[in-house]
């Protein structure tokens, strides 16, 4: 297709060439050859006569127009795609579609769960794939790699749509046959534990409780971490440990283990969950429907 004397076709390599910096990683992505993406990116420098990509030391770097083409050409896409896939009306009994999430495994357990649940009974042709929150969110909710990210609110971006989903607290959970008897846990006996966190992603990212117990001074002995919320119970049965966590999820746990929820004696941090996405979906009557489903939808 051409749009005057332009290929459209080569707007897919440039996006690609745009986000990767690079020809062979680019050919990867769109399964072609090297050589075909190299033929494109000569193309591409002869149309906006400007190199786009160049050399700098072991890497390739964009120019500074490459970099202005960066968001105006992933937007262009991304539209195109949420056209071509809309309908002019959306039937969840009988719609065939599939969505990816971005999201922490505690959302995925006591939020999407329950999602999943209604779906199989009102829309059972709707898949879902939950990617786990790490780094660079924000980057695939950009790239349209993600349909609607699960996190923290003060991990939003003022840049795209978001709404609250629900509220949650915490809740120190321990051993039931360790010397924290509870039902409380005191501030001393608090900082005087060792504790059980949690550290997301590649860049181990300290988890809300974690970043926000740190940023008000309130130091512990951390002796190991994980990078699911989940593993958290497992990891302090048979010991002294404790584990500050989600209170939801700490009470499915408590049903199914030897396990005692202590209520902090000091002030915890409230967490607020939002659900965002990219405005280009605004549009899309599935996209739209099954964010009204998340909104009536109750964490267990």
């Amino acid at each position: 297709m051409r749009l005057g004397h332009f290929d459209m076709n080569l707007f897919v390599v440039l996006d690609a060439l745009l986000d990767l910096k690079s020809v062979t990683k680019a050919s990867e992505r769109l399964c072609i050859g090297a050589s075909a993406t190299s033929s494109a990116l000569g193309r591409l420098r002869e149309h906006f006569k400007d190199d786009l990509l160049v050399q700098i030391g072991r890497r390739m770097e964009l120019t500074p127009l490459a970099e202005s083409l960066r968001e105006p050409v992933r937007d262009i896409l991304l539209r195109s795609q949420s056209t071509l896939t809309s309908k002019a009306a959306f039937e969840p009994a009988t719609a065939q579609r599939h969505f990816v999430f971005n999201a922490s495994d505690y959302s995925a357990t006591v939020f999407l769960a329950p999602l999943l649940q209604r779906l199989s009974r009102v829309a059972p042709g709707i898949s879902l794939d939950i990617i786990e929150l790490g780094n660079n969110n924000l980057a695939k909710l950009e790239r349209g790699e993600v349909d609607i990210a699960i996190y923290p609110e003060r991990n939003a971006s003022p840049n795209y749509p978001a709404e609250t989903l629900f509220e949650e607290d915490y809740v120190c959970v321990a051993w039931e046959k360790s010397r924290h008897t509870g039902p409380r846990i005191s501030f001393n006996d608090y900082v005087a534990a060792k504790h059980i966190s949690v550290r997301m992603g590649e860049q181990r990212i300290p988890s809300f409780e974690e970043w926000f117990l740190s940023a008000h001074g309130i130091k512990r002995q951390i002796v190991a971490t994980s990078s699911t919320f989940n593993a958290q119970p497992m990891m302090i049965l048979g010991t002294e440990y404790i584990a500050t966590m989600h209170r939801r999820l700490a009470q499915i746990y408590a049903r199914l283990l030897p396990l005692r929820l202590l209520t902090p004696e000091f002030e915890t941090p409230g967490l607020c969950l939002v659900m965002q996405w990219n405005h280009f979906n605004n549009s899309d009557a599935g996209h739209r429907w099954l964010r009204e489903q998340l909104k009536t939808i109750q964490p267990v």
